[in-house]
């Protein structure tokens, strides 16, 4: 593991280099810089690749830290980078590729050098370190975002532009990182605030449009990408090779890094798209934020209806359907799936546009894939993904749809061979083991309530439930009823003890046994509201559920005097009783196998009484996101950019990595 010098030269020697991180002052003026800037670079395709070249420059990155100050030379190479970007535009539409070469090459060692200074100094050191020295523009770094966004907006994707627009992404990241090595809010940030509210916010949905259409076409690196090294390698050779090459021959260490290597090498652009959205949407939530308001209210391009002039410094449109193509692809990786819940959640016309598609099926097969592998994904993909489905589940025509939707060799799944299943029925087969996998593993309350809560939705809904879905639904509250009793009776001899005063000391185990016990009660209650949910509005269409509760109506009779349950429990013991009855009248003229059981229950629901049940209020529940929602999001949020960006950051230097990582 780790990396490997293929050849070892002594870039302390470098004459360029030494003048660069001196106390000289270069001007922007200097041709100096033409020779400066003359290298071939294959650019780190990985978090790795990144960290062993941070650890190679980090010497002249101190020395230069030192010096700035006096010599102002990051701000030269700002100011000469400003000057390659406003001439880079006019070189596209000529396919000269001088001018992006120089351009990449300025812009990857400010990335360089900017990611080293929000790791070593203040956010305010940092705006020291750019605007120092000779400049009467106007605010240095304020230029620098103005050309970074304007390369993304303006500048067309060609072959020979990608680097140019990747750094442009990951340089804005960079930048946003202070937010990584601060105590303070992103809206106390000067950098966030230039972002949000300086005089290049008005391009905010240029931007985000930019981003997405890089995220939706999921481009490849092309050939020509960083230069024309044959090898898998960074190579500084300022000049003629002074620089050395170092070769990486890391292998990932385990699937999900093999994954995320893959994006990076084959679509990096795509995928830092991706995380500069995130990063640029997540923050400063409680003021106006052009890039979150421009994602939530962009339209669909194939729509011919006008963006109404109210809304047009915010609004845009965007392909929908090839957003959701992408979408699909992607639905299995969490920064999509974060991507997806914030368009879901925010954006009303994106939303309708998805519930109305047909193959809903391509984008929630994934989702399900993500939960049923739970213990390969981390808590917060995992808790997106439901959020997700609850959501969605909000919709009374997607709870229809999806038990419409038939499905077959759903390989995957592979606690029960299954021939053929509705989309719906393996939600919930999915759902319930994510519910089992909580209770025994995670213990996250608000886990299982939302995977209750979606089920409870469709639950008005259910239609043909399979016999295998049905069994695991009954199953689940069997499992469940079983831990409450052992409970119930821990704790009550517990009591019983101290009444006979035998001496009992209170330990942390029966804190968590009452606590287990209140969340065991809220979670049956929620099973039985399902299950009375579905016989209210759907019994005629759900014989196999009707049957499993017949075979497995024992489980019921310790809840009938329990407070807590008795009145949804009495529902349900008058749909049994009912179809007792009708069976013991079969039963006396012969032996019922299983398929006169089922004819049976299909005979008798088409003269079933409705008003034989009490009738309870609709089961709707709606998800809210939390008060403070920065709190769970931007913790989050960096976590992504650090396990799938080419930025590397240590969650030791980090209090808000080390959070969620």
């Amino acid at each position: 593991m780790g990396t490997a010098l293929s050849r070892s030269v002594d870039i302390s020697a470098n004459e360029y280099l030494i003048r660069f991180v001196g106390k000289e002052y270069i001007s922007p003026n200097d041709p100096f810089w033409n020779r400066f800037l003359a290298f071939n670079i294959t650019p780190p395709k990985s978090s790795d690749d990144q960290l062993a070249l941070d650890s190679r420059i980090e010497p002249f990155c101190q020395q230069l830290l030192t010096n700035n100050l006096t010599s102002g030379n990051i701000g030269s190479l700002i100011q000469v980078f400003l000057t390659r970007a406003s001439e880079l535009l006019a070189a596209t539409n000529t396919d000269d590729n001088l001018f992006s070469w120089q351009t990449f090459n300025a812009l990857f060692i400010i990335r360089c050098l900017i990611k080293y200074l929000t790791e070593m100094v203040t956010e305010e050191q940092l705006i020291e370190h750019i605007e120092c020295g000779p400049n009467t523009g106007g605010s240095r770094l304020e230029m620098f975002i103005g050309s970074l966004v304007g390369i993304l907006v303006d500048v067309p994707l060609k072959d020979f532009t990608y680097a140019v627009h990747l750094e442009a992404v990951t340089c804005l990241l960079a930048l946003l990182s202070v937010q990584l090595h601060s105590s303070r809010n992103a809206d106390q940030s000067n950098i966030y605030r230039l972002i949000m509210k300086g005089r290049h916010a008005i391009h905010a949905p240029l931007l985000v449009k930019s981003l997405l259409h890089n995220f939706i076409e999921q481009e490849k690196a092309p050939p020509i990408y960083g230069g024309n090294s044959s090898h898998h390698s960074i190579v500084f050779g300022f000049a003629a090779g002074l620089w050395s090459i170092i070769t990486f021959n890391r292998k990932p260490t385990d699937k999900s890094e093999t994954t995320n290597s893959n994006d990076l090498h084959d679509v990096p652009l795509a995928t830092q798209s991706l995380l500069l959205i995130l990063v640029l949407t997540n923050h400063c939530t409680t003021q106006v934020n052009p890039y979150r308001q421009s994602l939530f209210t962009c339209a669909n391009s194939q729509d011919n209806n006008p963006i109404a002039p109210t809304k047009a410094s915010t609004l845009f449109k965007i392909d929908y359907g090839a957003l959701f193509v992408a979408l699909c692809k992607q639905a299995n990786k969490d920064a999509a799936t974060l991507l997806l819940y914030l368009l879901i959640h925010r954006n009303i016309a994106f939303r309708a546009h998805l519930l109305n598609r047909v193959d809903l099926d391509q984008l929630i097969i994934p989702i399900l894939k993500t939960l049923y592998h739970a213990p390969n994904s981390n808590s917060h993909h995992i808790y997106m993904s439901l959020i997700i489905l609850l959501i969605l589940s909000e919709d009374d025509s997607f709870n229809k749809n999806i038990h419409e939707t038939k499905l077959k060799a759903i390989n995957w799944y592979t606690e029960r061979s299954i021939s053929e299943v509705s989309l719906g029925g393996l939600l919930v087969l999915v759902v319930i083991r994510t519910v089992q996998y909580n209770m025994l593993k995670m213990r996250d309350k608000y886990l299982h309530t939302n995977c209750l809560a979606a089920l409870a939705n469709m639950s008005a809904q259910f239609r043909d439930l399979h016999p295998y879905v049905s069994q695991r639904l009954v199953s689940l509250f069997e499992t469940l009823a079983k831990r409450y009793h052992k409970l119930q009776q821990k704790l009550e001899s517990q009591k019983e003890n101290k009444e006979n005063e035998v001496t009992v000391v209170v330990t942390q185990d029966a804190v968590d046994a009452e606590q287990d016990l209140g969340v065991l009660e809220e979670v049956l209650r929620m099973v039985l509201e399902i299950f009375n949910s579905c016989l209210s509005n759907q019994l005629i269409n759900n014989p196999n559920l009707v049957y499993t509760l017949l075979y497995k109506k024992h489980i019921f009779e310790p809840f009938r005097q329990n407070t807590a349950f008795q009145d949804i429990v009495q529902n349900i013991e008058v749909v049994i009783e009912y179809f007792s009855e009708q069976l013991s009248v079969k039963a006396q003229e012969h032996e019922v196998d299983f398929h006169e059981v089922l004819s049976v229950i299909q005979q008798g629901a088409k003269h079933w009484p409705k008003d034989k049940l009490t009738k309870f209020p609709d089961l709707k529940f709606k998800y809210v996101e939390e008060d403070q929602p920065e709190e769970f999001f931007i913790p989050y949020v960096w976590s992504l950019v650090s396990h799938h960006s080419i930025l590397h950051w240590s969650t030791e230097g980090s209090a808000l990595l080390s959070t969620v990582c």
